[in-house]
């Protein structure tokens, strides 16, 4: 993997977004699991954001191996293994990934790979399902997306670690440390719309920032909701727990919302950007409330983080040409997303889930 020497904020590097690595073959990866794992498998390559991740199929048993990026904080790595482990202890019904112990009884270790890099590794169980981006939903299974996230947030409350309160580029609270990333949008009319919408979040700073938080898990994407129609309670797995961190409850919701947003705008019914966001949005508050103040801000939220994945991800195509159409994925709709939502005043946005 290749990059190119940028000056960007340190905002931006969190999380190895911004760090070159040689990624691990399959084969070195499936030698791994053999020497440390004692489970002898054929490893399939899985597309991510910044690490080496792998289907292992045993014979018995289905697992998940990554490999971290090497400039991924080992605290964080622990604050991932914790929460899981929180979550397993907490509310054993929420299917989230179980941590594997290697054969020294360890949940993570780190090894220096064949590059000379020193990378974390971890093992989890695999969730059987589709992810809920090629699956598609109907009215009463978003109903059933939204109350499993409300659940999670309350399995997550009273969790704590060291490491919770770092600071993410997809954590839109620092959205303002990404407002130099506007300088690799080439196109013009992109710039402009990127740069409205920054300005128009930063007016409401203040009221972001006193937002209630906690830990959550911030990235409630249909490729992170594992589901299977056969099943009464749809969601079957939730898995990339990359993104974990302190942040607002009305955060978290918005990035589930953002999530279903329609890829194409023109003719919405009734003109509603929420349409099915809103069945989200139902099934949450049928177990979980929020403010008054919280449903008003989630729209800007949601915008915020349009803006978020525009920056970041047109960034991140140029550092990392190979992986471009990976990054690139979520990226071509946000511009009507974001042309909708700049069409109205803040105050028209605020009412649009109430």
């Amino acid at each position: 993997m290749t990059t190119t020497k940028v000056d960007t904020p340190t905002v931006a590097f969190e999380g190895g977004l911004g760090a070159a690595y040689v990624s691990m073959s399959a084969e070195e990866a499936a030698e791994l699991v053999r020497s440390e794992f004692e489970i002898d498998g054929q490893l399939t390559r899985l597309a991510t954001e910044k690490d080496d991740t792998f289907r292992v199929d045993a014979d018995a048993s289905t697992y998940i191996l990554k490999v971290a990026n090497p400039s991924e904080d080992p605290r964080e790595i622990s604050l991932q293994n914790e929460l899981l482990l929180h979550i397993a202890t907490v509310e054993a019904s929420i299917p989230v990934p179980r941590l594997i112990e290697s054969a020294q009884k360890q949940l993570s270790f780190a090894v220096v790979d064949r590059a000379g890099q020193s990378r974390w590794v971890r093992m989890m169980s695999y969730l059987e399902g589709t992810p809920l981006d090629t699956a598609g939903s109907n009215a009463r299974e978003r109903f059933r997306v939204g109350q499993m996230l409300a659940r999670l947030r309350y399995a997550t409350a009273a969790f704590s670690h060291p490491a919770d309160s770092r600071v993410l580029a997809w954590d839109i609270r620092h959205l303002a440390g990404l407002r130099h990333l506007l300088e690799h949008v080439t196109d013009r009319h992109q710039h402009e719309r990127l740069t409205r919408g920054m300005e128009r979040f930063c007016s409401l700073e203040r009221r972001i920032a006193k937002l209630r938080t906690q830990v959550l898990h911030n990235d409630f994407s249909k490729s992170n909701i594992i589901v299977d129609r056969g099943k009464a309670e749809f969601v079957t797995g939730i898995i990339d727990f990359g993104d974990v961190v302190r942040t607002g409850i009305a955060i978290d919701v918005s990035t589930a919302l953002g999530n279903q947003l329609p890829r194409k705008v023109a003719g919405l019914p009734g003109d509603d950007l929420f349409a099915e966001g809103r069945d989200i949005l139902r099934g949450y508050l049928s177990v979980a409330e929020l403010t008054d103040e919280e449903l008003r801000l989630i729209p800007h939220l949601v915008m915020g983080r349009i803006v978020a994945r525009a920056l970041i991800t047109l960034w991140r195509a140029k550092l990392f040409p190979e992986n471009s159409t990976y990054i690139m994925r979520n990226t071509e709709q946000v511009w009507a997303q974001l042309d909708w939502l700049l069409a109205r005043s803040i105050d028209e946005l605020s009412s649009a889930l109430l």
